[in-house]
């Protein structure tokens, strides 16, 4: 018998119906919670399972329910208003980049109550090491919209004065380490930064975050291991978003049943989360957050999503899947099922929805307008190029002072 390679698939080409007839969705609630010294070796069941709260009806259902039984309807409409405001921001930048104002853009559509949900539940003081996709940490640590837009635009509002790729943001105050453009290297620098807070025992901790394509870099099996090593406080965040560009998430994973899966090996405990549920997802964050602050190790957590836009705005996955996949997706949208859990207990409404909506984009909109002001790509307002010596020596060396009174500044 000869040998042959295999080659994965996704379930759909874009001339085909999308197909998710492989992914099994348990009822909410199946899942109990364990307690929070749980070994690696307990963990299997919620490694390959996936906690849900929300059921079909919209309904908060089992023992995970409980342990955010403390959110207020308050709490909840919170998280309702950043998950539109993120959805705000990503389709008026997306227009932004299309009118030729900012040269990049990356969306979130679809994942927003992963990184809302999750920096709700951190401390001040915990930090983030984040991927090109998690503007929604900032979104829910109040980051200042200025701060945001005026770095897609890189002009003088942008924090950090144009040295970054637009998208790639770098707020230490709101728990928002700079982001790498390496894929993979912030979940090792997320696990040193976890060392370094058990090591001055100052009580916070650090959460990784890396998406299912960059899984198969080496960053993220150094920090498995180191992680499984010295047992630093740190949550381990893999965003299962279906598609590393355009690269199926099957290529990725290869035969490990789940990504959750692979840190069982490394002696880590994981569990796999839906993550298109706004409370599953703040229930299992807490527990995360709250395991690795009382000293009980690392853990990792799959978020089990769908990437409903583009990789990027370089990017057009009618190429590689079908148009129609993400209303496909059976997991559904994570705004739509916050908004019908809280009309359901009685705390929304469809007509209040539509004004929240109505009233979150206006906000954005004039913010967008008075940052653009400040330069667009259309309409640059130059930085000074001065800019270029400050913020790399504590003291300018002499050869470069020379080189910025030669350039008159």
């Amino acid at each position: 018998m000869t040998a042959k390679l295999a080659f994965p698939h996704p379930p759909a080409r874009p001339d085909q119906s999308p197909d998710f007839s492989n992914i099994v969705v348990p009822l909410a609630g199946s899942l109990p919670v364990p307690p929070l010294d749980l070994e690696a070796r307990d963990a299997r069941p919620f490694a390959i399972g996936l906690i849900r709260v929300l059921d079909d009806e919209g309904r908060a259902v089992g023992p995970w329910a409980d342990c955010i039984g403390d959110l207020s309807d308050d709490d909840l409409r919170l998280g309702l208003r950043d998950m539109l405001q993120m959805r705000a921001v990503d389709r008026r930048m997306l227009n932004a980049q299309r009118q030729g104002k900012t040269s990049f853009y990356l969306q979130c559509t679809g994942e927003e109550a992963i990184g809302c949900g999750f920096q709700r539940q951190l401390e001040k003081g915990d930090m983030n090491f984040p991927t090109y996709r998690q503007q929604t940490l900032l979104i829910a640590a109040d980051y200042p919209l200025e701060a945001l837009m005026g770095q897609l635009y890189s002009n003088d509002l942008d924090p950090l004065q144009g040295r970054q790729l637009p998208i790639m943001h770098s707020a230490r105050d709101y728990g928002f380490f700079s982001i790498s453009g390496n894929l993979g290297t912030q979940y090792v620098q997320a696990v040193g930064w976890a060392m370094a807070c058990a090591l001055r025992g100052n009580g916070k901790i650090a959460a990784g975050w890396i998406g299912d394509g960059a899984t198969a870099s080496n960053d993220f099996h150094s920090a498995l291991l180191s992680a499984s090593v010295y047992l630093p406080p740190v949550v381990l965040n893999v965003v299962n978003n279906q598609w590393a560009i355009s690269t199926y998430t099957g290529v990725a994973v290869g035969k490990s049943e789940t990504y959750a899966a692979r840190a069982l090996g490394y002696g880590i405990p994981a569990l796999r989360v839906d993550g298109n549920d706004y409370l599953a997802v703040a229930a299992v964050s807490r527990w995360a957050i709250r395991r690795a602050r009382q000293g009980h190790g690392p853990v990792l957590i799959e978020w089990f999503t769908y990437r409903a836009a583009a990789h990027s705005t370089s990017d057009d996955p009618s190429a590689y899947r079908p148009k129609d996949e993400a209303r496909a997706w059976p997991l559904g949208d994570p705004v739509e099922r916050l908004k019908a859990h809280l009309i359901r207990r009685g705390a929304w409404s469809e007509e209040r929805h539509a004004q929240a909506e109505a009233e979150i984009l206006d906000e954005v909109r004039t913010v967008q307008k008075a940052v653009e002001t400040h330069g667009t790509f259309v309409d640059p307002k130059p930085i000074s190029p001065a800019e270029i010596f400050r913020g790399v020596y504590a003291d300018l060396p002499d050869h470069l002072r020379r080189q910025r009174q030669e350039m008159g500044f």
